[in-house]
């Protein structure tokens, strides 16, 4: 894969942690952001989907899927009777 370079400005003390940090971890600068940078596409792809998902549910079960559900719960009470 080809790597493209980019130039970022960065508030002095946030650069001076990232020095640090990179040192710390024994890698090269550009790596961390990178891996910094792919942390935050994964968790934003994740918090995307999670809306997607929220979005498919956030009309609740229509009126057969709530008869099945009822009818589940009754089978359920049945198989459980006088075990408890």
């Amino acid at each position: 894969m080809a790597n493209v370079k980019t130039a970022i400005s960065l508030q002095k003390p946030l650069f001076e942690q990232v020095e640090a940090l990179a040192r710390d971890m024994r890698i090269p600068r550009s790596r961390l952001f990178a891996m910094a940078l792919e942390d935050y596409v994964r968790r934003h792809e994740n918090r995307l989907l999670l809306e997607r998902i929220n979005q498919a549910y956030e009309d609740g079960p229509d009126q057969s899927e709530r008869a099945r559900l009822r009818q589940t719960r009754r089978h359920h009470r049945k198989m459980v009777e006088g075990k408890w």
